[in-house]
């Protein structure tokens, strides 16, 4: 008798009858050289126009919480990609950063930006707080230099760029307006 793997044989097991498919274990292909050739150089080449990079990591992360943020990273115009760590690692040593790189558990995905440097780890981390334990920074490379989590959590935290320099602006108006408050109060006083 030939059996393949979609046949339905039934294995007496006591009192069950389970199918002979249920036994046969699926294996999965491994990612040909080709394919991994083609994402390193992907990575190589995120990495090379990157002003700065977040390494993610995520467990039990849902493909639309995933979905919905693509569309936030998108928006602050940040690119993510999955891919395995080691051919992260690989793209990375290409690259001749300085530093050590940061530990990377579990699953892991790599954010990065052309712009302005802070938005891949500000969208994520701001992202992780809604999601507590899925979402993650482990490090990332900002300046040519790898960063641990609680660096990245510091840049993380920094605001974006207009917001600083609506802070610088109110910084210098601040004198200007107080000298003109005085100058009227004077002028007040005077006509008074």
């Amino acid at each position: 008798m030939n059996l393949t793997q979609g046949d339905q044989v039934p294995v007496l097991t006591g009192a069950w009858e389970l199918p002979f498919n249920s036994f046969v274990r699926k294996k999965r292909m491994a990612i040909s050289k080709d394919k991994k050739r083609e994402i390193v150089a992907k990575l190589d080449s995120a990495f090379k126009e990157a002003s700065s990079i977040t390494f993610v990591g995520f467990t039990k992360f849902t493909v639309a919480d995933a979905s919905k943020m693509r569309r936030e990273l998108s928006a602050a115009g940040v690119r993510y990609f999955v891919a395995k760590k080691t051919l992260i690692l690989r793209a990375l040593k290409e690259r001749g950063y300085t530093g050590e790189v940061p530990e990377l558990p579990g699953e892991v995905a790599v954010a990065w930006t052309a712009a302005d440097v802070t938005a891949p780890a500000r969208v994520v981390h701001a992202y992780g707080k809604k999601l507590k334990g899925v979402l993650s920074l482990l490090g990332g490379v900002l300046e040519g230099a790898f960063l641990d989590a609680e660096k990245m959590t510091a840049v993380a935290t920094i605001p974006p760029m207009i917001v600083l320099r609506g802070m610088f602006v109110n910084v210098i108006n601040s004198p200007i307006q107080g000298l003109v408050i005085a100058l009227d109060k004077i002028r007040e006083k005077k006509s008074a």
